[in-house]
């Protein structure tokens, strides 16, 4: 076997077996001579030369390995966790997968996954008479077609498909109960202001209970008014509680007069509880007709018993033909005080066209009692 390799050159085996060579036999000399002393050995001086060396080294050796034990390397710092999101973070992180960018013509609005199966929701205005838009899920991917199924202008509310093939998997939004929605809970809208795809505002609810006009004329009840800012491009898109919930659908915003069409503060959006009433039923084809009594009113003037006071009365309409006229005072509906003209609409909703209902009216001072059958519109108001 060969023998492990040592710093000098050969093998340090080699030759260990044979025997040392033989002196040849002595032969007798002459005395030598007296030699002078010798001096004293070398050897010995080197010896303890190396020897005093090997001591040094080995003090210190012992020291410095004292002075590295003492003075131990600081130890690695720990990798830190990522910061948890902000509240808002999170939100966004929840629920912007599913908001969509959508494109008609040169408009572009807003809208989200309402399921699983590709439907999406956004506002009426938003698509118009489009029976088909083009959708995309984020900035950085294609554009994909979707049909409208249905539109309901009367809530300011619109269904689109697109196939389940071209559905993302992305979880869809669910729907919060609005009724439940308070003056200063906070809120999280995510749209497409002027094209910048799926911006995120915040704020909190301003209000409830609010009333805007819907885009045939006729007025959305219970709508949310917000502080988060809602643009142009906002319109459709899901304004969220803390839970990443859908509580509204943007819909308009007050503007700083006839110029201005930036935010000032002011958003209003389509209660989701409105979104599960009328979804469901524009997604199976079906066409929204509300009951309307034809009539135009306005808070009664002070010093008068309450009541909306009727300004104009449609031709030809339900309260026309139940013999309504203008200056009658309404002060109920089918037995429930009105104490104003959103008392009105909200006694006429939940009926269906040709229902029959009760006004009561003051009319020169006399109370007066009328059946109206209601008539079919798919606009929302009476």
């Amino acid at each position: 076997m060969k023998g492990p390799k040592h710093l000098w050159t050969g093998d340090w085996r080699a030759h260990r077996d044979e025997q040392p060579p033989q002196r040849p036999p002595l032969r007798e000399l002459p005395a030598p001579p007296p030699e002078p002393e010798p001096p004293k050995s070398r050897r010995g001086l080197v010896l303890a030369g190396i020897g005093v060396a090997a001591l040094v080294l080995l003090i210190v050796a012992f020291a410095a390995g004292a002075l590295l034990q003492d003075e131990k390397p600081a130890p690695k710092p720990r990798a830190q966790a990522p910061a948890p999101k902000s509240p808002i973070g999170a939100i966004y992180a929840k629920a912007s997968p599913a908001v969509v960018s959508i494109r008609t013509g040169n408009a572009t609005g807003t809208g989200w996954l309402y399921d699983r199966d590709g439907t999406l929701v956004t506002n009426a205005h938003v698509v118009g008479r489009s029976r088909e838009v083009a959708v995309r899920f984020g900035a950085h991917t294609r554009s994909i077609f979707a049909t409208v199924l249905g539109t309901d202008p009367s809530t300011d509310l619109a269904v689109l498909k697109i196939s389940v093939s071209d559905t993302p998997n992305v979880d869809p939004l669910a729907l919060a109960d609005s009724s439940r929605v308070k003056v200063g809970d906070q809120a999280v809208a995510i749209g497409n202001p002027f094209g910048l795809d799926r911006t995120a505002t915040a704020g909190i609810i301003s209000g409830v209970v609010r009333h805007i006009q819907a885009p045939n004329g006729g007025r959305i009840d219970q709508v949310i008014q917000t502080d988060a800012p809602i643009n142009p491009g906002n319109s459709g898109g899901p304004l969220l509680d803390v839970k990443a919930r859908v509580i509204g659908v943007n819909s308009q915003i007050e503007t700083a007069g006839r110029t201005g069409n930036g935010n000032v503060g002011i958003g209003f959006a389509v209660p989701s509880n409105t979104v599960r009433q009328v979804v469901p039923r524009l997604k199976q084809g079906q066409t929204i007709d509300r009951p309307y009594l034809g009539v135009v009113t306005a808070p009664a003037s002070a010093g008068l018993p309450g009541g909306a006071v009727v300004r104009s009365v449609r031709a030809g309409g339900p309260a026309a033909r139940a013999g309504v006229q203008t200056g009658d005072i309404i002060v109920g509906v089918n037995g429930r005080r009105v104490s104003g003209p959103s008392d009105v609409s909200a006694g006429i909703r939940g009926q269906a066209p040709g229902d029959i209902v009760t006004i009561q009216v003051q009319r020169d001072g006399q109370p007066v009692t009328l059946d109206v059958e209601l008539g079919k519109s798919r606009r929302q108001g009476p």
